[in-house]
């Protein structure tokens, strides 16, 4: 019997962050408990479901790169964003994927619009925004805020920038793929 695509989603993210969810980017915090503080963080502020699973999986895309970490440290963009997007928009819609899609975009977004912004980033995260382009433009930032999704684009980037802390306790990933069940298109 053929899993319905619910299930087939819940498996493959569970699968991906038992394989991967070790791997460590460049913060005191590997993938895994970087990706359930994110989602803690956005259930705290009381977010819709859509927000929670999207910053549960914004950086799902640098487990599915076969060497992100080395694409940072040789100062490559591994693309973690479009890639991650691309391998949940199957069972995902645009509330949870687009989110993802603009969050390295809404750092540089940041940088531009708000004071201290920049100065507040981790120091892997500086460095990867040179990578990713550095700081938007004035033209690029008034493109940017046309955007559908640009306030949960920027809350995710928030919670990104947040769930970088070692002694910060979260519910299991369990708790969390049964609200990103809830978010699975059902067609």
């Amino acid at each position: 019997m053929t899993p319905s695509p619910g299930a087939a989603a819940l498996d493959a993210l569970r699968d991906l962050f038992e394989a991967r969810g070790a791997l460590r980017y460049g913060e005191r915090v590997n993938q895994i408990e970087h990706a359930l503080q994110c989602a803690a963080l956005a259930e705290a502020e009381g977010a819709e479901a859509y927000l929670v699973v999207a910053a549960l999986l914004h950086d799902v895309g640098h487990m599915l790169h076969r060497d992100a970490a080395g694409a940072l440290a040789a100062g490559r963009n591994d693309g973690h964003e479009a890639l991650a997007s691309k391998w949940l928009a199957r069972w995902f819609g645009p509330d949870v994927t687009e989110p993802i899609a603009m969050h390295v975009d809404a750092k540089r977004y940041l940088c531009r619009r708000e004071a201290g912004y920049l100065e507040a980033l981790s120091p892997v995260s500086v460095r990867s925004l040179e990578i990713q382009g550095g700081p938007m433009t004035d033209v690029e930032a008034e493109a940017f805020e046309r955007r559908p999704h640009l306030t949960g684009a920027v809350r995710v980037r928030r919670w990104d920038d947040q769930g970088k802390n070692e002694a910060m306790a979260t519910p299991p990933l369990a708790h969390y793929l049964q609200i990103a069940a809830g978010c699975i298109r059902t067609a």
